[in-house]
């Protein structure tokens, strides 16, 4: 179901901007030594009146990430010029240090429009399918009706 009430679902559907990023640390010892900066960096982060959730992924063999979720994307920005994040990213890259290998950010923000369903739906807890697709940009462009969605019926 569309809609541009998420008030009843999780926390991250409300957020207005998302980190997600990653580095490669050049081994094992990196990783460790980084402890005590990164929970400073994800206190302070906590802190923040714009942060709603964050989770942390590894990749084999020394890479970890960030998904972190903030209310809107000036928030997001505000806590990237706090002083733990500054400080943890001087010591990642320091020159020579080779602390890390690797790294990535991106930053995307969320459409006021989206989708609900059932429980998470403010509107009327509906459980239902969308009947039409939201457009293409082409579509838009060319000023098309909206495509209708095929309801396929339960898997045999």
């Amino acid at each position: 179901m569309r809609s541009d009430d998420f008030s009843l679902a999780p926390p991250p559907a409300q957020a207005g901007a998302m980190f997600v990023g990653a580095t490669q640390y050049s081994g094992l010892w990196s990783i460790l030594a980084l402890g005590p900066g990164w929970l400073r960096m994800v206190r302070e982060m906590k802190r923040m009146k714009g942060y709603v959730w964050h989770k942390v992924y590894w990749r084999a063999p020394f890479t970890l990430g960030t998904i972190a979720f903030f209310s809107d994307r000036d928030e997001l920005l505000k806590f990237a010029r706090g002083t733990a994040h500054a400080r943890l990213m001087c010591w990642l890259t320091d020159e020579g240090a080779k602390r890390a290998t690797a790294g990535w950010i991106r930053i995307y923000t969320a459409d006021a429009h989206g989708y609900t369903n059932g429980v998470w739906r403010a509107e009327d807890g509906a459980l239902n399918h969308v009947d039409t697709f939201a457009p293409l940009s082409t579509e838009t462009e060319r000023g098309l009706p909206a495509r209708p969605v095929r309801h396929l019926g339960k898997p045999s």
